[in-house]
């Protein structure tokens, strides 16, 4: 009888490890939502939720400048897109996003477009990234570290 039950229970374990794991989509879906979510927000100067894409814990590096953290970043979208006399827009590319538990890494490229009122002259910008997201207390993916630099 112990013999059967260790068979089972090995049998039962083996089971388990050879059958691959079903990924949950719904991670990678939040993710995509909320990254296009923000996109439309920021295009449109709605600064209604900009800053609900960061985390509250929200460490950054972008572009070679110091390390920042939330409050640096909201101040900052709030100074760009209440600033009239140019217009920023982004849009993204993902090329990876890998789930584990309640981390995700993205791996993606935002492409930024800034234009000038009065010159009229656009200026496109690469900037290939890694966010790092995490699920908050409150079930949403948000961004709790990226780093971020323009492409040469």
């Amino acid at each position: 009888m112990r013999v059967r039950a260790l068979s089972t229970s090995l049998l039962g374990t083996w089971i388990l490890t050879a059958v691959p794991a079903i990924a949950d989509p719904a991670p990678e879906k939040a993710i995509r939502d909320a990254l296009t979510r923000w996109t439309v927000d920021f295009n449109a100067r709605d600064t209604s939720r900009i800053c609900d894409l960061f985390a509250p814990d929200l460490r950054y590096d972008f572009r070679g400048a110091p390390e920042r953290d939330y409050d640096a970043m909201c101040s900052a979208l709030h100074r760009a897109l209440g600033d009239r006399s140019k217009t920023l827009t982004y849009s993204f590319d993902i090329k990876e996003i890998i789930v584990s538990g309640d981390m995700a890494i993205v791996r993606l490229v935002w492409t930024s477009r800034l234009s000038h009122s009065d010159s009229g002259r656009v200026i496109e910008t690469k900037e290939p990234g890694l966010d790092v997201f995490r699920r908050q207390p409150d079930g949403l993916w948000r961004i709790s570290r990226y780093m971020a630099f323009e492409a040469p």
